[in-house]
């Protein structure tokens, strides 16, 4: 988390946390969701706009944590801002080495190490990091598909998404505590 951003939690302590202004998409795209984005229906059938500034993206990222009940957010300095997911926390990028090797990238780019792979019964691909669990961003699928043949992740388990929220614990919509 910024200095800046833990530096507003000490000064303001007590700001009320919003939710349903901010969704991630499951291509990894953030979205802000105003009041009439809101009324028109849950994320991700209604989205919003989309945000391209790559600073406040990064910003976004740095602060991004979970809370003991599985629910996402983003720390805006004072104000803890619950995030609506599409389908998990991360969305990971992968990338093909010159040496053959397939490395999963976090949001910033950061290199993360994988310890499990599930396929829900849409096919898609979660990957487990230290990080979390996160899905392989739908144009690395390819990328992916040689990387488990190599035998460089874990071969995938097969679990419905229902239960791969379950049993990684994150919430799709957070709830009030």
């Amino acid at each position: 988390m910024d200095d800046q951003v833990k530096a507003a939690l000490r000064k303001w302590p007590n700001v009320p946390a919003c939710r349903g202004w901010l969704g991630l998409d499951a291509r990894g795209d953030w979205y802000m969701r105003d009041a009439a984005v809101q009324v028109a229906g849950a994320f991700p059938q209604a989205k919003g706009s989309r945000i391209q500034h790559d600073k406040l993206i990064a910003f976004i990222w740095r602060n991004y944590e979970a809370d003991a009940q599985g629910a996402w957010f983003f720390q805006n300095g004072p104000q803890r801002v619950y995030v609506e997911l599409e389908a998990a926390p991360w969305v990971w990028r992968l990338q093909a080495r010159a040496d053959g090797t397939v490395q999963a990238l976090a949001p910033l780019g950061e290199d993360v190490a994988i310890s499990e792979a599930w396929l829900d019964e849409a096919g898609r691909l979660f990957l487990l990091s230290p990080r979390g669990l996160g899905l392989v961003h739908s144009l690395d699928m390819l990328i992916a598909a040689d990387a488990l043949e190599q035998g460089q992740w874990p071969a995938p388990g097969t679990l419905t998404f229902a239960a791969l929220r379950a049993r990684f614990g994150y919430q799709l919509h957070p709830i009030p505590a």
